[in-house]
């Protein structure tokens, strides 16, 4: 069960009250981040890669993963990154572990897309996502090993140049790769993705990947 405390905003010192997300690991068991309650969350600034996620453990099948840190966001506009502790390991889940589900996280921002697209990577068995060492021509680079995809947040749809630049840096790294997309593709880029191969998905508000070519159909289907 997750784990809830109460938030005072630092700016317009509203109370709140907070409970951690949980989201299933590989294994199909929910995680949730260890809520800190002695220490004060502190209102975001400038963002960092770093500061984006935190390890925590699964207690049912004791995998350590990259979760998103907690955060809150107050209806004055702050946002609160919530503290945490250490690991933590969860109970496990009664009756042993579940088959693996297909996580989601609803998208508001550029940021709920990259942690959309770093669920479904594990999803696909990717669980050392990071963000790519080798910047894009557009859009966000998450790598893994063996696999490199872009994520392109904008209101544009991705072009040929976009997928054909991300097949051109994943078969110099020998990787598989994947476009997600929030505003879809051109005809001309899907054509492209076809030829080459590459899977294409668009991400819904909900969060949910949705397979735009046939390489992300078949994708697809070996992660379900």
């Amino acid at each position: 069960m997750s784990e809830s405390l109460p938030v005072r905003c630092p700016a317009c010192r509203r109370s709140h009250r907070y409970t951690a997300p949980a989201y299933p690991c590989a294994c199909g068991a929910p995680v949730a981040a260890p809520l800190d309650p002695d220490r004060v969350p502190a209102a975001v600034g400038e963002r960092s890669w770093h500061e984006e996620w935190v390890t925590v453990r699964c207690g049912s099948c004791g995998t350590r993963g990259e979760w998103p840190h907690p955060e809150l966001g107050c209806p004055c506009g702050t946002v609160l990154r919530i503290p945490v502790t250490g690991e933590r390991e969860e109970a496990p889940a009664a009756g042993g572990p579940r088959r693996p589900t297909a996580p989601t996280v609803p998208i508001r921002t550029a940021r709920d897309a990259v942690t959309a697209a770093v669920l479904y990577l594990r999803r696909l068995g990717h669980d050392d996502i990071r963000r790519a060492d080798q910047r894009p021509t557009s859009g966000i680079g998450l790598a893994g090993r063996g696999v490199l995809a872009q994520l392109d947040p904008s209101a544009r749809r991705a072009t040929p140049r976009d997928v054909e630049c991300l097949w051109l840096t994943a078969m110099t790294e020998s990787a598989a790769c994947l476009y997600f997309s929030l505003s879809g593709y051109s005809g001309e880029a899907r054509a492209r993705a076809d030829a080459l191969d590459v899977p294409l998905f668009v991400l819904e508000p909900s969060g949910a990947a949705r397979p735009e070519n046939a390489p992300a159909v078949a994708l697809d289907a070996d992660a379900s």
